[in-house]
């Protein structure tokens, strides 16, 4: 008897915590694209987070007025007289202004994350470096409870970048807000979702417990995996795959945009997929995206792949922080010494697009096999075929492309700087612009060479499987008494 009315009890508080009235946590994302939507959906992925909580986000657009206004949105946008504990919330949050715009919102437990920091973002001439942006996120961190960043580097980066950032003040300056600040920052690592396939778990044994962190890949896309049927490379874990029979089939987003959305009133569980949610301006999305990257001729090349040559891919942003111009200088310089190669240059273009990029596909055009903005199955496929993953890159926190390349075989070549050293060995690491053509050259000489596994359990630690303990720890489950 005993046990069945405990078990009766478990049941109710499942019910009563499915039915919303005991919504405990609100995520709010002002920029809902990239790594930031990655993040949330992986959050909603774990059931119990998603049965809590409460989601505000605005598009992945206009990345600089979100930063800039969206703390004054969401202070009309969050409902009053909710039985909130936590906020959590990126860094393009301003943080502060939220909590002086909405009091009541003071008490929760204030979780800010730094996909990146805008104080060490590289600027061509210091007179661009917008002040405001830095300075939003160092008060984000003093108002905050508990301030995580997705690397060391981004943490320190940004604990010893505070003082020099605010010496721009031109007088009456703060002092020690770095040592105010630095007993709340933790290192906690972005987790990364990459698809299984049947194919895939032929090979891999999968082992139960949590702890068990050396998978090469994560198993979960959105509930622990327990039937995976595809011929095919599954969607995009980013897109959170269903778990259903048909993983090779297109995923639909949420549309999360300006809407307060409760995951469980979605539909049902998170394992029969978002789509019955999806609203139909969504559904545009990435018909939408799709023709913007037509407009700058941003488009996949359907020649074969020569397996006898190396395949070289770069997967990052188009704009001028990646340092596109030492990518294609390199490849630039091989041309010239008469070496063979083949090129994917795939990732996301915006309005301006460097000049180099049209310079660049002119003059490598025989040896493109991919260029522009890819689906998330092409760009799969593509990283599959590839035998290098290269980056140039002048600002990074964290690198997913980089992680999901090595993951699926691609031998990993970055730079020495940044937060490369934090998770690749020296073997990966080149420190001068001309060791980054020597390697090249050696591997179009042999290509065999890099066409390896060595490094494809580097993303393990990086998995969704490993660190879904550590973010649901973020939130613990208090049942009389609110978070310390």
């Amino acid at each position: 008897m005993l046990f069945s009315l405990r078990a009766a009890l478990a049941g109710c508080r499942r019910i009563f915590s499915s039915s919303g009235l005991m919504k405990d946590i609100l995520i709010i994302e002002p920029f809902f694209g990239g790594s930031h939507g990655q993040l949330v959906k992986l959050l909603l992925s774990d059931h119990e987070i998603a049965h809590r909580a409460e989601i505000l986000t605005l598009p992945a657009k206009k990345w600089h007025w979100r930063a800039r206004t969206s703390a004054l949105y969401f202070s009309q946008t969050i409902p009053s007289g909710k039985n909130y504990r936590y906020l959590f919330s990126s860094s393009v949050l301003n943080l502060a202004e939220l909590i002086a715009l909405r009091p009541d919102l003071a008490a929760l437990k204030k979780i800010i994350y730094f996909h990146e920091n805008q104080l060490i973002y590289p600027v061509r001439k210091r007179q661009d470096r917008d002040f405001q942006y830095g300075y939003n996120q160092i008060l984000s961190s003093m108002v905050a409870d508990s301030v995580i960043f997705n690397s060391e580097f981004n943490m320190e980066s940004f604990l010893s970048s505070i003082s020099s950032h605010l010496k721009l003040i031109p007088d009456h300056r703060p002092k020690g807000i770095d040592v105010m600040v630095r007993p709340k920052c933790r290192v906690l690592y972005f987790p990364i979702s990459l698809p299984v396939c049947a194919k895939e778990l032929q090979t891999i044994s999968v082992k139960k417990e949590r702890t068990d962190c050396d998978l090469p890949i994560d198993l979960n896309c959105v509930a622990d995996v327990k039937e995976v049927n595809c011929e095919m490379n599954c969607t995009y874990s980013g897109q959170l795959c269903s778990g259903s029979s048909n993983c090779g089939e297109e995923r639909k987003n949420i549309d999360f945009t300006s809407e307060k959305l409760s995951v469980a009133e979605i539909g049902g569980s998170l394992e029969s997929s978002f789509e019955d949610s999806v609203d139909k301006n969504t559904l545009t999305l990435e018909k939408q995206e799709n023709d913007e990257h037509k407009e700058h001729g941003l488009t996949r090349s359907k020649k074969p792949c020569h397996h006898s040559l190396v395949h070289i891919v770069w997967p990052h942003r188009w704009e001028h922080d990646k340092d596109p111009e030492a990518f294609f200088n390199a490849l630039f310089s091989l041309t010239e010494e008469g070496l063979d190669f083949r090129v994917s240059v795939v990732g996301e273009a915006f309005s301006e697009v460097p000049d180099i990029f049209l310079r660049a596909k002119s003059h490598l055009q025989d040896k493109i096999l991919n260029w522009g903005y890819q689906t998330r199955e092409d760009y799969l496929c593509i990283i599959d075929e590839a035998d290098v993953v290269v980056s140039t890159a002048q600002h990074e926190f964290f690198g997913v492309s980089m992680l999901e390349a090595v993951s699926r075989g691609c031998f990993p070549l970055c730079p020495k700087r940044l937060v490369y050293p934090e998770i690749y060995p020296d073997e990966c690491l080149y420190s001068t612009q001309a060791q980054l053509v020597k390697r090249l050259k050696r591997f179009c000489s042999f290509p065999k060479s890099v066409r390896t596994d060595k490094f494809k359990g580097l993303a393990a630690r990086f998995s969704w499987t490993c660190l879904q303990a550590d973010y649901k720890n973020l939130f613990p489950v208090f049942e009389n008494s609110p978070p310390s």
